[in-house]
């Protein structure tokens, strides 16, 4: 079960996405992501790419994100994001775009878009075909001083990052790497 840890959707029960494509974030992960950027969110631009159920995204709303975009080419992902939103009745403050990533943030960047938090969860093996940190860096989505925040399989390192790693947590099998603009 998921479950939004804090804020005003607290304790809210959040959908799954049916099968095995989405790898839902622990518990005890998300928690730890949001100590560490919990004075970060409060106003922030936040775009959960490969949003998956949203559950990162609506606990950013939760903690007073002004306007969270979620990205994911997954149809069941992307009803599960709307049917997640609509029972938190978030709506106003969520965009969602299903797109495939890498095409998502060329459309953002011909919008202007510019986030202060960007929370990557692609498909471990997606890492290894395509960065998306690369497409970040390319279409200058990152504002000034923002943070990207990259979950992947604890033994992945990246051959290129575009961006200066900042701090690793690493909880069972996951890492969260943090990044800022060079």
């Amino acid at each position: 079960m998921i479950r939004v840890i804090g804020g005003k959707y607290k304790g809210k029960r959040l959908k799954k996405v049916p099968g095995t494509e989405v790898r839902p974030m622990p518990h005890k992960l998300k928690e730890s992501l949001f100590s560490i950027i919990q004075e970060e969110v409060r106003g922030s631009l936040f775009l959960d790419g490969f949003a998956g159920t949203g559950s990162v995204g609506i606990e950013a709303l939760s903690r007073g994100a002004a306007l969270v975009v979620f990205v994911d080419d997954h149809y069941p992902a992307i009803k599960v994001i709307k049917a997640n939103i609509a029972r938190c009745e978030a709506e106003e403050k969520a965009r969602i775009i299903r797109k495939e990533f890498n095409r998502a943030v060329i459309q953002l960047a011909k919008e202007g878009a510019k986030f202060d938090l960007i929370f990557l969860d692609p498909p471990y093996r997606l890492l290894d075909e395509r960065n998306p940190l690369r497409v970040i860096s390319k279409r200058e989505i990152l504002a000034g001083g923002g943070k990207i925040i990259l979950r992947h399989f604890y033994k992945t390192e990246l051959k290129k990052t575009y961006f200066h790693l900042q701090r690793k947590v690493t909880l069972g099998d996951d890492t969260l790497s943090f990044y800022m603009a060079l």
